[in-house]
């Protein structure tokens, strides 16, 4: 007999209910009064806290469905099998309040739809909108082979079947294409982003970026479902995952010295300025340090080690985001902007909203993998990949 469906309320989720409750409401004022009655945007600053955390942090927290996606299924680690669901429902749902975040912020939101008919082609923003629009899309028609296995319906289950490798293959070209263009735009940006973090390879930086943080967040999400649900933590899959982050980690910085020296602004990361010093927090505490923890065997090994490194790599890519979008811009932009207590519950009622979906899903749809089974395909190595398992693009 199919089980019902259950969603136990506890203190903290009553929390994150009234924080979602609040954003609600304050999303209503914004929507029929404008920016300028919840937020602190100004001609100086017309991309806060919506577009540089919510948007750009998102897009690349999200990433680790991709990544999860090539490595299990291009790649063909079958071991990975048991944290793919997991890695997909984590990448749909960071998408889908990217595109949420996308609405809140758009000037006359009125016009959301004209995206879909004004072909606005020579526009980066044109491209990274429609790559947002497709992929998540794509992430929600590959959830739908999991909803099916709880809302029975085989007719559709066995078409979605079929479509599967083709939205796989799709999945992994579409968030290549976004995750490097979202740091393309700002390579227009060259009289105003500061030299430690422009760069022609920016969209390079931003899609490699998001790839090795997919493993860290698979990590992290993990170890936080495996103590929640009381399930034992897959560290084997975590230490195998780390030396993807160690190898691409290590490529990172080499390209970036490579970048800085090659455009004459090595001495920069040098001179005691600000922005200086951001630069150097940035790479050597939350690259460095996390590189030289995945290489010693004695850090990795462990779960504490493991995901200590992985909170690292999720911080840094975060304050590199944030780097580029207010550290960087600063000193050309002028004017003076901080978010409004407004602007921060937004961001707070939407990843609320996204922490009471993941419970609920979780918690109704077959998404953590029984562990004796869990166990069995570390075992096997997957040889039933693609078939069982969504992709997880």
């Amino acid at each position: 007999m199919q089980r019902a469906w259950s969603f136990k309320l506890t203190p903290t989720r009553y929390i994150l209910i009234a924080l979602v409750a609040l954003m609600i409401i304050v999303a209503i004022v914004r929507f029929i009064f404008g920016l300028g009655m919840v937020t602190n945007l100004n001609d100086h600053w017309p991309w806060g806290l919506w577009i540089g955390f919510d948007l750009l942090c998102g897009i690349a927290l999200a990433g680790g469905g991709f990544s999860t996606a090539l490595i299990v299924h291009v790649l063909h680690r079958g071991k990975y099998l048991p944290i793919a669901r997991a890695a997909l429902l984590t990448s749909m749902l960071g998408y889908v309040i990217a595109l949420v975040a996308l609405l809140f912020d758009i000037g006359r939101w009125i016009n959301f739809w004209r995206p879909f008919f004004y072909w606005g082609y020579h526009s980066v923003l044109f491209e990274v909108f429609w790559c947002i629009a497709l992929y998540t899309t794509v992430q929600i028609l590959e959830f739908g082979d999991i909803f099916l296995e709880r809302v029975k319906s085989f007719p559709l289950k066995k078409v979605l079947g079929y479509a599967m490798t083709p939205l796989l293959i799709v999945g992994i070209i579409l968030p290549t294409l976004h995750q490097s263009s979202l740091g393309q735009l700002y390579v227009v940006a060259v009289d105003k982003l500061h030299p430690l973090w422009w760069s022609m390879i920016i969209g390079f930086f931003f899609v490699w970026s998001a790839f090795f943080l997919g493993p860290a967040m698979v990590t992290l999400e993990g170890t936080l479902a495996a103590r929640a649900y009381k399930r034992t933590p897959e560290l084997p899959i975590f230490q195998s995952l780390t030396k993807v982050t160690l190898w691409m980690m290590i490529v990172y910085l080499i390209v970036k010295i490579i970048d800085l020296v090659y455009r004459g602004v090595f001495s920069l990361a040098f001179n005691g300025s600000f922005e200086s010093n951001m630069f150097l927090i940035e790479m050597i505490v939350f690259v460095i340090i996390p590189i030289i923890m995945y290489a010693i065997p004695a850090i990795r090994t462990k779960l504490w080690g493991v995901v200590t490194a992985s909170v690292l790599v999720i911080v840094g890519v975060i304050f590199n985001r944030m780097n580029v979008v207010f550290t960087g811009m600063a000193t050309q932009m002028g004017g003076h902007y901080f978010p409004s207590p407004w602007e921060w519950l937004v961001t707070l009622g939407m990843w609320s909203v996204l922490i009471l979906a993941y419970l609920f899903i979780v918690e109704n749809f077959p998404i953590l993998i029984k562990e004796e089974h869990a166990k069995e395909v570390a075992v096997t190595h997957g040889a039933s990949v693609g078939k069982s398992v969504p992709s997880g693009a």
